[in-house]
């Protein structure tokens, strides 16, 4: 196999090599800076051209029928999706070695590049990054950059997905944000989206229809065929791009239940293999609510050869009902018994671990054996705030002590715990769902977003337009809170939670054995677990009924109370015996 990346405009000692695999069509030219050479087919329905392009250079890609179009694997665009590609830049010039920080260290932050400052761009977002060192987090996962239609939208729409959307700055701007993180010892995960592409912009069908999978349709978009070696290509190489020339520390691979590849390996499979060879201190996180275990298994030494950790829907989910007693859509599963649901995802993994839930389907696999590490708990991301009707945070839904106690919870567990950006401070704001589209797409949407909605109990207002730039810009946070009243005491407790984390809990992670959590019998609003980790013993005991209870003893030293004493409402205490 070649050692240049299969797709795209690639810098060569003879020139820039332009390669497409287009087998819908048979010939292909590029416009290079205006003027159009033919390409030649290389066979199995690629075609490659090398020509005298250096960085900064426009070119499209020009099917028989005349129509020019951009390229799949763009590095940069010229403007939007609909335009001309553009040789990109030379490698950026880093200037800080990747942070060393292995994984059960990790306590992520989620950002929105576009809504993360007021300006929304990579170069704003360094200003911030002091912030994120104080808090003490010690990654930053940042919503998909990959280049998407429109000028502002969440970013799970990419189709140009090597190319860094021109509105949040250029290749070398994003590389500058890396770096900065970097010197201050953050790492920086990224979100990546293998299970379709977006509606706006996307001309593969045009010339490769055999990328897609005709008998299968996403909830987003057509199903992508992994079967195909370049389109498999494709997606491993985009992962390493992103790994290897912006020194990005870690993906994260969203709905990866809809990424369906019967070859052996399937894609993911081979992903992470390759990764694991050529990044090997990568971290790699997947989406997948089928609750599944496969890519998560570790080795008889504890290393982990294919992912690191799964979002874990169960634990948000069970904790979102225990906070707000909604019940609505997938809320539903857990409504029966939403403390006992995360009790055991706290000391489990999964709530469902094959069991049918009220739906009447059987989900998951069993999970105890995996360490705690392995799975990525939250109480909100993008999903859990921007899915909702109007956006609001668990702030505007749930009483301040009963947030305080599960925060804790999520925070000093032996899961990974993941903020979503603002959380730290009890932000209020809403996260909205945004997007930029135009003319019947644009109508779609809105009117997509309005069904959505419209069966919902209680919910009597109008939808938030997604298109109206007024979704967009109440999205975005509002800085000057942090430092005001209860929101800057609310920041202080985040910050001291999260160095208790790394200082008493993260250290007792390192050789745990399987089956680490226990639960332990007490009172059905109230959980009781023992974890016995490689570094010794640690304990929770937490109650969210209304009333006093009591509860099994603990051993060691307390270590945090939230509350007035052990069993009280609302209490949450943490105890290590090491």
């Amino acid at each position: 196999m070649s050692t240049l990346p299969s797709w795209g405009a690639v810098p060569t000692d003879r020139g820039t090599r332009f390669r497409l695999w287009a087998p819908g069509v048979a010939s292909l030219q590029v416009r290079v800076a205006g003027t159009d050479h033919a390409m030649q087919a290389e066979g199995e329905s690629w075609f490659s051209a090398t020509l005298d392009a250096p960085a900064g250079t426009e070119y499209l890609f020009v099917l028989p029928d005349g129509t020019a179009v951009p390229d799949p694997a763009s590095r940069r665009q010229a403007g939007d999706v609909h335009g001309a590609s553009v040789v990109a830049e030379a490698e950026h010039r880093f200037r800080h070695p990747h942070p060393e920080r292995p994984w059960h260290e990790a306590v992520i932050y989620e950002m929105h590049v576009g809504t993360f400052t007021p300006e929304g761009t990579f170069r704003a977002a360094v200003a911030k990054l002091d912030h994120l060192v104080d808090l003490g987090v010690t990654a930053i996962d940042i919503l998909p950059v990959a280049q998407f239609g429109g000028r502002h939208g969440w970013g799970y729409d990419g189709v140009l997905l090597y190319c860094p959307h021109e509105a949040y700055g250029t290749p070398q701007d994003l590389a500058h944000l890396v770096d900065e993180a970097h010197g201050r010892g953050l790492k920086v995960m990224m979100d990546v989206v293998y299970n379709h592409f977006g509606p706006d912009g996307n001309y593969i069908g045009a010339y490769a229809p055999g990328f897609y999978d005709e008998a299968r349709h996403t909830p987003w978009g057509a199903a992508i065929d992994y079967t195909r070696a370049p389109v498999r290509r494709f997606a491993i190489e985009n992962a390493l791009y992103w790994l290897e020339h912006f020194r990005i520390d870690g993906l994260r691979m969203d709905a990866i239940d809809h990424v369906v590849d019967p070859s052996d390996p399937d894609v993911l499979t081979e992903m992470a293999r390759e990764i694991r060879q050529r990044v090997p201190d990568a971290w790699l996180m997947t989406e997948d609510n089928r609750n599944v275990t496969y890519l998560h298994e570790r080795g008889e030494d504890g290393a982990t050869p294919l992912m690191d950790g799964e979002w874990n829907d169960d634990w948000h989910n069970a904790a979102h009902v225990v906070a707000t007693d909604e019940t609505e859509g997938y809320y539903g599963d857990f409504a029966d018994d939403p403390v006992g649901h995360l009790a055991r995802a706290v000391a489990e993994g999964f709530a469902y671990q094959g069991e049918t839930g009220p739906g009447g389907e059987a989900r998951g696999k069993p999970s105890g054996h995996l360490p705690p590490e392995a799975f990525v708990n939250f109480l909100q991301n993008h999903d859990q705030v921007g899915n909702r009707a109007i956006g609001e945070r668990l702030t505007k839904l749930a009483p301040a002590a009963r947030l305080d106690a599960l925060q804790a919870l999520l925070l000093l567990s032996p899961g990974i715990p993941l903020l979503f950006m603002g959380e730290e401070w009890g932000a209020t704001e809403p996260f909205l769902f945004f997007a930029d589209f135009e003319g019947d797409l644009a109508r779609a949407v809105t009117e997509g977003r309005r069904r959505e909605f419209a069966s919902f109990v209680g919910f009597e207002g109008a939808v938030p337009d997604p298109i109206e730039r007024s979704s967009f810009e109440a999205s975005k946070l509002n800085w000057a809170r942090a430092e005001q009243g209860d929101h800057q005491d609310a920041l202080a407790r985040t910050r001291e939670l999260i160095a208790l984390r790394l200082e008493r809990i993260a250290p007792l992670l390192p050789g745990t054995r399987p089956h680490a959590g226990r639960r332990l019998h007490t009172d059905r609003e109230a959980i009781a677990v023992d974890w016995r980790l490689g570094g010794g013993l640690l304990q929770v005991r937490a109650n969210f009924a209304h009333h006093p209870v009591a509860m099994p003893p603990v051993s060691g030293e307390t270590i945090h109370l939230t509350g007035p004493t052990m069993g009280a409402p609302n209490s949450t205490l943490f105890a290590v015996d090491a």
